[in-house]
């Protein structure tokens, strides 16, 4: 039987049209009201806290308890559901396996199929691959698999209902879960969630409601599901406590999803003046006042409610047949990971498998056999909108050097993307969709406000095509390359600014 056939079976996807019926407005019209805000943020600059959930923010009240196998989260790994990589990941040591369907992962059909493919026979532990060079199984206690869905934002040409694409998000969840929810808990386990890009606590509702009816549906016991949700948006920064009521029965912890994060502070106030123009991408450290605000913000209120607060993803991966690369990058990633253990973070993310046993130890010192943190509750914390909209105290400078970072870094990944890789190794840093995401947005706001760089010269179209057009000739021979420079051509210096890059590039993939 082929995979295609194994996983989109009559009443697989019956069960997934069933929540498009109930489910697909509400997305379409929670989309549209992320417009309205976005453009009320842009008039004022300004983003607060919500008066109207103000009782829920004073209330007393927190989320389930844990399942067992997710109590101790000290070690994340990421990465796409590719199936030599998903054996790699499950081997890895880690606690948690984030299986991701969203940004390491590219929708082509074969990879959306492949995935579910690929963890129906993980759930199982039946999952293995044989090469020329090697065989690939199982071994030990795999991580625990938690698995990220599309953000509510991408549809998925490939299935219809009602005339309509159907939305990828609610394939993703529904294709796993309807094949993997009882076999995940006859053995002990449950259907866990990373649920990616949201911006508001009323996206959070709907997830919720999604959850309350997929195991309606299937027999499950309610608050089986447990879902982390990525705060990788600067309005649900402010929406930290909502998000996590709206989910208390399901709700496991918030993630410090930083990379998106500074894509989405970017966007969000690209037009509203030179006070959120940031520096050179790799300037902006988790150091800077404004993404402290928002880390320990997310530590304390994950603790004030008994949820888990993740940490994020260092980029920086090793390279084995260059040692001092290597040794590098476990200098950085072991400080990058002893601050988050020191803050309060209960685990957080790798993007190697060599990666884990740095991380692990970071936090082991800080644990020792507790399975967590959350006893830290932090109340020293004290963080407001300025606050977290502080970016004007953003060290660093824009400078020549960075500008051709982000066109060469931004038409790579995308190239990348366009030929089906949605996480790649480049220049020593493990990338996703989030790098190209900032790279343009960030050209795009340069350009509008006429930044100066440090050679003097004044970011405009033309001086970023010229860049454009040496990048191209740089890397000759790269697979799409021509797409990808003409795609990020049109999201870095078009008028009107794309939400998601993803979304065009998405018509450029068969």
């Amino acid at each position: 039987m082929s995979e295609k056939d194994r996983i989109l079976t009559p009443e697989a996807v019956a069960f997934v049209a069933g929540l498009h019926r109930a489910f697909g407005t509400r997305r379409d019209e929670l989309l549209a009201a992320r417009a309205t805000r976005r453009a009320e943020a842009a008039r004022t600059g300004w983003l607060d806290f919500l008066p109207d959930t103000e009782a829920v923010r004073a209330g007393d009240w927190r989320v389930a308890e844990a399942p067992a196998d997710l109590a101790d989260r000290r070690v994340e790994i990421t990465g796409p559901t590719e199936r030599k990589m998903a054996i790699n990941a499950l081997n890895s040591g880690a606690k948690v396996w984030l299986a991701d369907l969203e940004d390491a992962n590219t929708p082509h059909w074969d990879n959306v199929i492949g995935g579910q493919a690929n963890l129906y026979d993980a759930v199982r532990g039946t999952i293995s691959l044989s090469t020329p060079d090697k065989e690939y199984s199982l071994k030990g206690e795999p991580a625990v698999i938690v698995m990220r869905p599309r953000g509510w934002h991408l549809d998925e040409r490939h299935l219809e209902f009602e005339g309509r694409p159907a939305v990828g998000a609610l394939v993703d969840f529904g294709l796993y879960f309807f094949h993997n929810a009882r076999a995940l808990l006859d053995k002990g386990s449950g259907p866990y969630f990373y649920l990616p890009k949201m911006e508001s606590h009323l996206e959070a509702r709907l997830w919720n409601d999604v959850f309350t009816h997929a195991q309606a549906e299937l027999g499950i016991p309610y608050g089986t599901v447990r879902a982390t949700v990525l705060i990788e948006t600067i309005p649900a920064a402010f929406e930290m406590e909502e998000i996590l009521y709206e989910l208390r029965d399901h709700a496991s912890g918030l993630n410090a999803g930083r990379w998106d994060y500074l894509f989405s502070l970017i966007k969000y106030f690209r037009d509203a003046g030179a006070r959120f123009v940031l520096p050179d991408r790799n300037a902006v450290t988790m150091t800077a006042p404004f993404m402290r605000a928002y880390t320990e913000l997310l530590v304390h209120t994950c603790h004030k409610r008994g949820a888990f607060a993740m940490g994020g993803m260092a980029a920086f991966i090793p390279n084995r047949r260059d040692p001092e690369v290597t040794a590098q990058a476990l200098d950085k990633v072991r400080a990058d990971k002893s601050r988050e253990a020191s803050d309060g973070f209960d685990g957080s993310w790798v993007a190697h498998p060599d990666l884990v046993p740095v991380c692990r130890e970071v936090f082991d010192g800080v644990l020792g056999d507790r399975p967590n943190q959350l006893e830290r509750t932090r109340d020293d914390v004290k963080v407001s909108a300025d606050d977290l909209l502080d970016v004007a105290a953003t060290p660093g400078s824009a400078t020549a050097a960075g500008l051709r970072a982000a066109v060469d870094v931004g038409v790579r990944y995308i190239a990348s993307w366009l030929s089906g890789n949605g996480a790649a190794a480049i220049h020593n840093l493990m990338e996703d969709a989030a790098t190209a995401e900032i790279s343009r947005a960030q050209v795009w706001q340069w350009v509008r406000n006429s930044v100066v760089l440090d050679d003097g010269k004044t970011v405009t179209a033309e001086l970023v095509r010229e860049v454009l057009g040496e990048t191209k000739r740089d890397l000759t021979g790269l697979a799409r390359l021509d797409q990808a420079a003409e795609l990020f051509d049109q999201v870095a210096l078009d008028e009107n600014f794309v939400d998601f890059l993803t979304v065009p590039a998405y018509e450029k993939i068969t």
